[in-house]
Order: C-alpha cells, then sequence, then structure tokens
C-alpha cells in the first residue's frame, strides 16, 4: 500500500490519522508592524495572497484594532506550517527551507465561521509526498501574536 492510499478494508470515513508534525511560532506585532510599514519593501503583498490581506482588513475592522496584530498570527501560522510539515518529512531532504518558503502559496485563511484554515495552492500541496490533514491556532495579545500548527497524516 501506497502512503496516498486507504486502507479498503475499512469502512469508509475511519481511517486512522497520526500526528506527523508540530510547529509552534511567536511574532513580535510591534516590530512585525514596522516591517509591514517599510516603504519601498511591499512585505505584505509578497507573504500574503489577498485573501488574506482582506481577511486581515475584515477581522481588523470588526475587532476595532490594526490590520498588523492579524497579519503577524498569520505570518506565525506560516511559520508554523513550515515547522510542523519539516518534521513530518522526518530526517529527508525538507522541499522548502526558511529562505525559500512559498509564502503567498501556503495560505491561512478563514473558513465560513471566521475559524483558521491552512489552505496550499495546488503547486505547493504536489510537494507533499503524502496526504497531510492541518490544524491551526492563531492567537495574540498585546505585543505577541502566536501559532500553532499539527500535520496529520494518515496512518
Amino acid at each position: 500500500m501506497t502512503d496516498r492510499q486507504v486502507d479498503s478494508a475499512r469502512p469508509a470515513g475511519t481511517e486512522s490519522w497520526q500526528v506527523a508534525g508540530v510547529g509552534h511560532d511567536v511574532v513580535d506585532v510591534p516590530a512585525f508592524a514596522e516591517q509591514l510599514a517599510m516603504p519601498g519593501t511591499r512585505f505584505a503583498a509578497r507573504a500574503f495572497a489577498p485573501v488574506e490581506l482582506r481577511q486581515c482588513e475584515e477581522r481588523a475592522a470588526r475587532a476595532g484594532d490594526g490590520t498588523a496584530v492579524h497579519l503577524a498570527a498569520r505570518w506565525a501560522g506560516k511559520e508554523a506550517v513550515l515547522k510542523a510539515w519539516s518534521e513530518a518529512l522526518g530526517p529527508g531532504e525538507a522541499p522548502y527551507t526558511i529562505d525559500d518558503f512559498p509564502w503567498r502559496d501556503v495560505r491561512i485563511v478563514e473558513d465560513a465561521r471566521h475559524r483558521p484554515r491552512v489552505m496550499l495552492t495546488p503547486a505547493v500541496e504536489a510537494r507533499l509526498p503524502f496526504p497531510i490533514r492541518w490544524h491551526v491556532s492563531l492567537s495574540h495579545d498585546g505585543a505577541v501574536a502566536s501559532a500553532f500548527v499539527v500535520a496529520e497524516r494518515l496512518a
């Protein structure tokens, strides 16, 4: 059986998933806001997909705070995805490093109930050697934004 196949002897929906990797990251919100505001860098446009930028603006409007805190939490989420992905792959060579990670193509987006979800573009998802089910939690308090990611794979 290959990694992408599911045991057909099991009833549908009873696949067994196991934790393959975890990642956690924290971001200093004021320093991140300064980086966003640096003229000429276009950091936000290079790091976030349009849907992420729009959702953070909407969330900031609902919460009555700045967009930077919500982008900082999503940035922490992206870094936590990289860490969980690297751990899930084990000792082999990782397809990405911190220097060439496809930041805009690994997206932390809200679902219809405003819960964060990891969404990969098809090109990035194709780099996964097996299906991964992602779980992400974002938080921020004062000057710190944080994210925790769990990567699961079929057992």
